[in-house]
């Protein structure tokens, strides 16, 4: 699922690079370097197009108006094999993201891991299927250590390329495992295993400094200081945000109409 984020305050033009920053936010919108920032985002997924096309793409979203790039981040193509991992031709995500800070605009990464991007098994390696005793998207130890491996890697890979805001880079912002997306969805349905991986989760995630701010899509129980990203929806001190305006998918089937 592709999300539009948008920040309620003061609309300050981006112009230039986007990058770096020291970013914070309060209960009236987000905020770089001191300056309240209204931002429209648009999701560009860099394995559903090719290196070449990504300049491309990117000048087109900007022409149209937005000012951050998110993209999922996924797992089961840069991990096809436990500890093997590929970033080369189009699963270049380094790449990708040095691309919209040359535009000057800034990124969103969404590590997921477990992702609603119609994408198979959401996202997830295959291989986590034969772990022993593993549970996806709970509080289980072999799924969070592999979890957390990835997560790394990918935090890493980011620090050392200088891509975080507070590193003079275009990442504005991380959302990683329920931080992962719209798991309050489901969290009910992993009984009292839910709760915990949301705080383990949190926890695990703040605790790589970013030096930016983690979200969580839609997630009530978001531990502070992570953010939760409530769709027009006012809950102090994260700040009022509008997740998604994609198509009516019931309307397309012929369906009635559902207004937002």
């Amino acid at each position: 699922m592709a999300w539009t984020l948008f920040w309620v305050g003061l609309v300050l033009v981006v112009s230039g690079s986007a990058s770096g920053g020291n970013v914070t936010y309060d209960g009236r919108s987000l905020i770089i370097d001191g300056q309240r920032k209204l931002l429209f985002s648009g999701s560009i997924h860099y394995p559903r197009s090719t290196p070449d096309m990504w300049p491309s793409l990117i000048s087109k979203a900007k022409e149209g108006g937005v000012d951050v790039i998110q993209t999922y981040v996924f797992w089961n193509l840069h991990e096809p094999q436990p500890g093997q991992y590929d970033f080369s031709g189009g699963r270049d995500i380094v790449g990708f993201i040095k691309e919209i800070q040359a535009q000057g605009l800034y990124a969103c990464l969404r590590i997921g891991p477990f992702i609603e991007g119609e994408w198979t098994y959401g996202g997830l390696p295959f291989w986590l299927h034969d772990v022993p005793g593993i549970v996806f998207r709970s509080d289980n130890e072999p799924f969070k250590l592999h979890m957390q491996n990835f997560t790394t890697k990918i935090v890493n890979m980011m620090k050392a390329e200088g891509l975080y805001a507070s590193q003079g880079g275009p990442i504005i912002l991380s959302q990683v495992e329920t931080i992962e997306n719209e798991y309050q969805n489901v969290e009910k349905a992993f009984r009292d295993k839910g709760p915990p991986y949301v705080r383990w989760a949190a926890e695990m995630a703040v605790g790589l400094q970013t030096g930016v701010p983690w979200v969580m899509c839609k997630q009530d129980d978001a531990p502070d200081p992570v953010v939760s990203l409530l769709h027009f929806k006012y809950d102090a001190p994260d700040p009022v945000t509008s997740n998604d305006f994609d198509g009516d998918l019931n309307e397309s089937l012929g369906g009635t109409r559902n207004s937002r």
